[in-house]
């Protein structure tokens, strides 16, 4: 009796195992090019979101909500950031939290302009924006449909300072702010005072520029220091 090759008993069972995975194993997903098709093609596309789309200031009932930029430091109906610093910024200095003799609730702004001309434009200014810093290159703000004004509360620390502008809306760019609406020049007394600013008939589906006061050197020459409260459309 002759003798079997064990090489060959050997090899006979990985050669059938080799065949059977070859041939009947099922594949990984990245293997199958055609099936990762169909399932790319079966997929729901994804809702494309509108680009500079604004968040919409409502009530229940659908008419507008009252809209804070400041109520009070760190107040959760704050809305917007002072974060547009303008002109010559090096001369502006700034606390969100003031608490003596606030128009309303526990503090004011206190906003101080020295008219150094740090930067040499001679004016200077804040915006507050939404997101922060954001002059128009990036979508943002909220849709103040329904708003009929801006109204704040402002006096000055001796009486006689000028504020050139106070607006609402403006920023351009990419994204640009639907409208602008100001007001302007605003002389100052120590009494404080509410001012409204008219958005009558104003689109105010994206606005980012929820507020902005410019002050210049010439009417200011010796510098000023200001205070807001109570900043809301309404």
């Amino acid at each position: 009796m002759s003798k079997k090759n064990p090489v060959v008993l050997w090899a006979v069972p990985l050669i059938l195992a080799v065949l059977f995975q070859g041939g009947c194993a099922p594949q990984s997903s990245s293997d199958k090019s055609g099936d990762s098709a169909s399932s790319k093609v079966l997929e729901a596309p994804a809702e494309p979101k509108p680009v500079g789309s604004a968040p919409v200031v409502k009530n229940l009932d659908g008419s507008f909500k009252s809209f804070f930029v400041y109520n009070d430091a760190n107040s959760p109906d704050n809305h917007y950031d002072p974060s547009g610093w303008m002109g010559d910024h090096g001369d502006l200095k700034m606390s969100q939290d003031y608490l003596t003799n606030p128009h309303g609730g526990s503090s004011s702004i206190q906003l101080s302009y020295s008219a150094k001309k740090s930067q040499g434009a001679g004016w200077a200014g804040i915006y507050w924006q939404n997101p922060a810093n954001n002059w128009g290159s990036k979508a943002g703000g909220y849709d103040l449909t329904g708003a009929k004004k801006l109204t704040f509360w402002i006096r000055g620390e001796k009486g006689g300072e000028r504020i050139e502008e106070i607006k609402a809306g403006g920023i351009t760019g990419e994204y640009p702010d639907s409208d602008v609406a100001g007001i302007g020049p605003v002389v100052l007394t120590t009494d404080w005072k509410q001012y409204a600013i008219d958005l009558g008939g104003k689109d105010l589906s994206s606005i980012s520029g929820g507020f902005c006061w410019v002050a210049s050197a010439d009417s200011n020459p010796d510098g000023m220091t200001f205070y807001l409260d109570e900043v809301v459309y309404e």
